[in-house]
């Protein structure tokens, strides 16, 4: 999650709430990639950004807690710079329901295997783009830790997505965020995951990521919810918890039918779910309004979809129109092949009918910070959505194994 934040400058005696305006007036550079943007454009965008910070002072002027609230987040948005990175083609599982094998994304590269490549790689991405965090993943990423570690040497801010089932040691790697794969939960998950390349079925990888991962604070699950397995979505939290880890919820898309986001039983689902998040608040990270909005692909101003989806690489000459149609994309980010040279589509599979990708939704709702004012209670709102996308990350001051005191927020937020 990227925020292209303009600050107002401003001495000390400035009030938290005058301070929050400023740092959360959010620009987002749409280009036309060279054509140039037309005046008229600029100036539309000029007098919404005007308009954002007079509500916003006007919603914030008696809540001081807020303000302070919204200018430490927003702060620490600005300083993310991230894009994604594929570390490999290769993985030691087949699970159903992988977009990445689903639609052929291992044959399309071959990718780059020495290390000095990728040093370079990573380097210009760290000095020429500015990029400081990556999103790393696979394939499997845990079964290349040389080239992981390139990542953790020259990248601030590293998360790596795993199956779970082979683990990433803490040594040389202390500051990662891990994101365990899991879906369905309970023996649905085996059912969906525990697959060799082979073909052949095995158990427990559940079990296996629980141990791998007992009790670490890098890691947390991303735990992509089915209504196939309704049943199983506490008893899966509650172990989640008791082995010391959190968890976001995720979207089980089921590749193979007409609409892979289609649910017989969505009410259901969105109703156990939110139930769930509500009776282990400290395990599930997730806030109701992204869950509501996953699982339905619906919020109170808009369908998610290609035309507002922000998780997009913004080099890609795709994407031109999109960038140019007034919704914001995150400025600085690419997904990037394991050959280091071709730039996917998007942050998932580039087959956006039924994408309901979890940094996908969750990034489009950050960056829609304007669709919440038209009440103190809808931006609190988004300031607790915000937060909750933050205390997934090991490496964020949000996290509930960061210090939290105020002394630490506001050298991570300045």
């Amino acid at each position: 999650m990227s925020f292209d934040v303009t600050g107002i400058p401003g001495g000390s005696e400035r009030t938290a709430s005058a301070e929050a305006v400023a740092v959360s007036k959010i620009h987002f550079q749409v280009s036309n990639r060279g054509s140039g943007a037309p005046a008229a454009q600029h100036s539309s965008r000029r007098d919404a950004n005007r308009a954002t910070t007079a509500r916003l002072a006007e919603l914030l002027r008696d809540d001081p807690p807020l303000a302070k609230r919204l200018q430490d987040v927003t702060r620490f948005a600005r300083r993310i710079r991230v894009s994604e990175y594929h570390l490999t083609n290769a993985c030691n599982i087949r699970c159903k329901g992988c977009w990445f094998f689903e639609y052929g994304h291992d044959k399309e590269t071959r990718e780059a295997k020495d290390l000095a490549d990728w040093e370079r790689f990573v380097i210009r991405e760290r000095d020429e783009r500015r990029v400081n965090a990556a999103l790393v993943i696979g394939g499997e990423p845990a079964m290349f830790l040389d080239r992981l570690q390139v990542f953790a040497r020259h990248m601030k801010y590293v998360t790596v997505s795993s199956n779970g089932l082979e683990r990433i040691p803490m040594e040389g790697f202390e500051n990662l965020t891990v994101g365990l794969t899991l879906f369905g939960g309970g023996r649905l998950d085996d059912e969906l995951r525990a697959i060799k390349p082979s073909g052949r079925p095995f158990e427990g990888l559940f079990e296996t990521a629980l141990s791998n991962y007992e009790n670490d604070p890098r890691a947390g699950f991303v735990y992509a919810i089915t209504e196939d397995g309704i049943g199983h979505i506490e008893d899966t939290v509650r172990r989640i918890g008791e082995n010391g880890n959190i968890l976001t919820f995720n979207f089980y898309s089921k590749y193979g039918q007409s609409d892979p986001s289609a649910l017989a039983h969505q009410n259901d689902l969105l109703a156990e779910a939110l139930r769930v998040q509500a009776k282990y608040p400290h395990v599930v990270v997730s806030h109701p309004y992204y869950i509501r909005a996953m699982i339905t692909g619906s919020t109170h101003w808009d369908t998610f979809g290609y035309a507002n989806c922000p998780s997009i690489s913004i080099d890609h000459p795709a994407h031109v129109a999109r960038l140019a149609n007034g919704n914001p994309s995150l400025p600085t980010f690419n997904t990037w092949s394991a050959d280091l040279k071709t730039l996917k589509f998007c942050c998932t599979s580039g087959h956006c009918n039924g994408c309901r990708d979890s940094q996908a939704v969750i990034s489009w709702l950050l960056v829609s910070m304007g669709q919440f004012l038209e009440s103190k209670a809808m931006l609190q709102t988004w300031v607790d959505v915000a937060e909750s996308y933050w205390r997934q990350f090991y490496w964020s001051p949000y996290h509930r194994y960061a210090r939290t005191d105020a002394e630490e927020l506001q050298a991570a937020t300045a």
